[in-house]
C-alpha cells in the first residue's frame, strides 16, 4: 500500500462542485492499493501516517507527528488514487498491471479510512472512483512516498 504524504495548511476535495472533505493544518495523503495488500498493509500505513515526524517543533525541526499536533489537531484527509500504483519503468504510457482490482482496492481504501476515524477522529476521505478536484497549499513543501512494505525484501507485508 502506497501513501503520498503531503503537509499541508489546508486541503479538501470536490465532487462535481460540492465539498465533500476538508483539513486545516494536517496531513493529505494520496492512497494506492496494489495487487498484494491486505489489512495488514493497511494498518501499517495508517500506524505509518499517524506517527510520521514531519511537523517542526519548538525549534524549527521535523520532530513532530500528527499524534502530536495540539490546538488544534492536526487533520488527516485520505484521497484515493489508484495511478500511484502504475508501473511507469518503460514506454510513454502506464501500465496499471501492480494496482489492485477496484472491488478489492475500494474494500481496502475503506477499511483503512474506517481505521483512521477509529485511531484518529480527525480523519475525512474523498471518494473512492469519482472524479475529485483536490485543493492543497502544501506547507514547506513536506511529501514524503511511504509504503506498507518489507524495507528488506520488498515484499508487501507488514
Amino acid at each position: 500500500m502506497i501513501g503520498l504524504l503531503q503537509r499541508v495548511r489546508r486541503a479538501s476535495v470536490e465532487v462535481a462542485g460540492e465539498p465533500v472533505a476538508q483539513i486545516g493544518r494536517g496531513l493529505l495523503v494520496l492512497v494506492g492499493v496494489t495487487r498484494d495488500d491486505g489489512e495488514a498493509q493497511a494498518r501499517r500505513l495508517l500506524q505509518r501516517l499517524l506517527g510520521y515526524r514531519v511537523f517542526p517543533d519548538a525549534a524549527g525541526r521535523m520532530n513532530l507527528s500528527l499524534r502530536e499536533l495540539q490546538d488544534p489537531p492536526g487533520g488527516l484527509l485520505l484521497v484515493p488514487q489508484f495511478t500511484l500504483a502504475a508501473d511507469t519503468a518503460k514506454g510513454t504510457r502506464a501500465s496499471f498491471t501492480p494496482a489492485a482490482e477496484p472491488a478489492a482496492a475500494r474494500a481496502l481504501f475503506d477499511y483503512l479510512v474506517a481505521q483512521a476515524r477509529r485511531d484518529w477522529p480527525h480523519t475525512c476521505a474523498g471518494v473512492f472512483g469519482a472524479d475529485m478536484q483536490v485543493s492543497l497549499v502544501n506547507d514547506g513543501p513536506v511529501t514524503f512516498w511511504l509504503e506498507a512494505r518489507d524495507p528488506e525484501t520488498g515484499s508487501w507485508q507488514p
